[in-house]
């Protein structure tokens, strides 16, 4: 039987990668989360997330991306701020209080969009930014 191999991502190797495609790409779970993570107990989450612990995590983590989208600084988040784990966390590690949920080297500010592009789907669910207005182009919402 073959073993898993588990590769471990960090926020410095993340932004050693200058576009946001590369950020997104290296981040992107292909729609596997929860596979071994919370199901039915989200709630556990939802109460480590209103721990003075966790809000402090996460003014840092936005105070050093700077507010913008995978820390590209021209992707400014219009909107709430997700602090997305680079590496899923799991149960055990919220009740245990592992490290690994408040490591900055751990988390990274994301849109909404782009959270849920990270763990459900393709980049094709990301807005690319404004349409391209032509001439005569009357269609106010391309």
């Amino acid at each position: 039987m073959a073993t898993k191999t588990i590769i471990y991502k960090t926020y410095s190797e993340l932004i050693k990668l200058v576009t946001f495609e590369e950020r997104f790409s290296y981040l992107s779970l292909s729609g596997i989360v929860g596979e071994t993570t919370f199901g039915g107990h989200r709630y556990l989450n939802q109460i480590l997330y209103q721990t003075d612990e966790w809000k402090e995590t996460r003014r840092e983590v936005i105070y050093r991306d700077g507010g913008n989208d995978l820390a590209i600084k021209d992707h400014p988040i219009s909107g709430s701020i997700y602090i997305h784990h680079i590496n899923p966390i799991t149960i055990d590690d919220i009740l245990e209080r592992r490290p690994c949920v408040f490591d900055l080297e751990n988390l990274i500010s994301t849109s909404f969009k782009t959270h849920n592009a990270i763990h459900y789907g393709t980049a094709d669910l990301i807005p690319r930014g404004p349409a391209k207005r032509t001439k005569n182009d009357t269609c106010p919402w391309r």
